[in-house]
């Protein structure tokens, strides 16, 4: 559904797009109270963890990217935490595994997200810690209705959890199988909220104070000594054997949340913000880059030909991500030359009028690209793996999104994600899981984005931001793994190029191509594939003569975008949000 209010108007606050109604209506709550855009974000968020815990939690990961008027530029919040200290490919192999398992304790991170939320409040927004983690107590302890979807991936995970995680069976089968809709609690959860916000009260009496106290409370308290416990037992993961985890107290302790400079390309009048190679945000902006000469706005918007650059472009782009991009503080990642216009020129000349079939990542610099090795047997066939959309088969979806616009011009998208339940076992007294965002990296020493301690993981979540004659207009992202970047995209050139509103570009036809390998252990690739819903007649047909292997989508059932914007003539708010899965929301005032 889509949302519009005139910020001029009295009593007319912001908008917010989520992926989960609660969401949006909290968001809206507090902007309403006098919050700001990133306390609403904020409150938002932690709610989110309440009721999406198979798409996030408070174990897992989030990148943000804003732009606050009072400093007037876009930054980017990190909470994606690294890899633990003892996380190296030599630990890996003396446990006889030729890769990081997708589930269980191995490919726990640093969780990265209460860090990026404390940061995000702490720096931008207005509100109390209280004030904000109320919304995600309240639902926690009192109750929130179950989605079908948990209880679908809880029912496909429901032997798991008895056999072997017995902490998660306690959780969420403790009264038998839920069922879709009823009142589920999560009281653990909510006595560590409760806890957190206790312990900063007690230590401190300014709001900054507060938030620094609740973050040593996580990270160097009683939330990192239940996190060591935890790792040090065996726990059964997708390798089919049980393993303990490499997480300790020290590593969480020497984690911090910080900003930093996004980075950011221009394209058809529009400035397009994201975060860096530790994400696989620049691949959006390499795909610009490549598309820009081809002039899509004066093609018909969903032709063969439309389909046909994007999803050439997008494998382009996507096989320099496999080659060259990695955490940058332990990597030297030629970003410059990937963005480039001579490099794009230079890649474009890979496109023709026939599919291809290969993964080509290029030579920025004249560098020789390296695509990780991997053990194709290093998964068991058929075991499972629960990670994300393409390996979940009755989940849709890994993650959520939530973005807000405010009266002021504050803008601000986040992309939470990890700690899912389905992926590693409920932390016994705290009601969460812990990530599994390892899984990322690679066991291949020649490859910048191989396993090391203290490094993050290319992720795959990627806010973005995107500016007009210098001022900020949009704010958007959305769930889907290695499809994120892909889906937001083909939403940014509706809307940019082809003048659909917000909400049209969103209902929009949608598509996106397998190529390349997946984040997600197994890592499986599908070369040459292109998934569609519906398109208008011909247009696959026609695909499919150029040699793509068209996999036909139900409608309604590929991308999940959530957007927020400030229209530059009018300074009108407007919120759109996925009516794909039936729970996404826009709200405004």
């Amino acid at each position: 559904m889509t949302f519009t209010t005139r910020p001029e108007v009295k009593g007319t606050f912001g908008v917010a797009s989520s992926t989960h109604w609660l969401a949006s209506q909290c968001a809206m709550t507090v902007l309403d109270r006098g919050g700001n855009a990133f306390d609403a974000a904020c409150a938002a968020g932690f709610v989110l963890q309440v009721v999406e815990p198979h798409l996030n939690g408070l174990g897992g990961e989030v990148p943000i990217l804003l732009w606050d008027t009072t400093r007037g530029r876009a930054e980017v919040v990190c909470g994606q935490g690294p890899a633990p200290a003892t996380a190296t490919i030599a630990h890996v192999r003396e446990l006889e595994l030729a890769e990081i398992p997708g589930t269980g304790l191995i490919a726990a991170c640093v969780p990265g997200a209460f860090g990026g939320w404390m940061a995000l409040l702490r720096d931008h927004g207005t509100w109390r810690l209280a004030d904000i983690l109320q919304f995600a107590i309240g639902y926690a302890e009192s109750g929130y209705p179950l989605l079908p979807r948990i209880v679908d991936t809880l029912t496909m995970v429901e032997p798991l959890f008895r056999e072997h995680w017995p902490t998660s069976a306690a959780t969420y089968l403790e009264g038998g199988m839920p069922r879709s809709w009823q009142l589920f609690r999560n009281r653990d959860l909510a006595s560590t909220y409760r806890r957190l916000v206790r312990e900063a009260e007690s230590s401190a009496g300014g709001r900054e104070e507060q938030i620094e106290a609740a973050t040593r409370s996580f990270y160097s308290g009683f939330v990192a000594e239940a996190v060591e416990q935890h790792c040090r037992g065996h726990v059964m993961d997708s390798s089919g054997t049980p393993h303990p985890g490499f997480l300790t107290a020290a590593d969480m302790a020497a984690f911090k949340a910080g900003h930093e400079e996004p980075v950011s390309t221009d394209f058809a009048g529009w400035t397009v913000a994201k975060c860096g190679p530790w994400s696989q945000g620049p691949v959006f902006l390499q795909q610009l880059r490549l598309l820009e000469p081809y002039e899509l706005g004066a093609k018909d918007f969903l032709s063969a030909e439309h389909l046909h650059l994007v999803t050439e472009c997008a494998k382009l782009a996507f096989a320099d991500r496999e080659a060259w991009y990695a955490d940058p503080d332990f990597a030297q990642v030629p970003l410059a030359e990937l963005l480039s216009p001579e490099y794009a020129e230079a890649r474009r000349r890979l496109v023709g009028d026939r599919a291809s079939a290969e993964l080509r990542p290029g030579s920025p610099s004249g560098m020789e690209p390296r695509l990780p090795r991997r053990d194709a047997q290093a998964v068991r066939p058929g075991h499972w793996t629960g990670t994300g959309s393409q390996s979940l088969g009755a989940v849709r979806g890994d993650t959520v999104h939530v973005a807000v616009a405010d009266r002021h011009g504050n803008l601000v998208a986040c992309t939470p994600s990890g700690g899912w339940l389905q992926s590693s076992p409920v932390i016994a007294g705290l009601g969460f899981c812990l990530g599994t965002r390892a899984q990322m990296f690679n066991l291949d020493p020649g490859h910048p984005n191989h396993l090391e301690g203290g490094k993050r993981p290319r992720t795959t979540l990627s806010p973005s931001l995107a500016l007009r004659d210098g001022a900020p207009r949009l704010a958007f992202g959305t769930p889907g793994g290695d499809q994120q970047d892909q889906w937001t995209l083909e939403f940014f050139l509706a809307h940019t190029l082809f003048g659909l509103d917000l909400q049209a570009a969103i209902d929009a036809p949608m598509f996106h191509t397998s190529h390349f390998p997946s984040s997600f252990a197994p890592h499986d690739a599908h070369p040459g594939r292109l998934h569609s819903e519906p398109m208008p007649s011909g247009v696959l047909e026609d695909l499919r003569r150029r040699g793509h292997e068209v996999v036909e989508a139900e409608p309604w059932s590929l991308g999940r975008t959530c957007a927020v914007g400030i229209e530059s003539q009018t300074g009108l708010l407007s919120a759109a949000a996925n009516p794909r899965g039936g729970q996404a929301y826009a709200v405004g005032r």
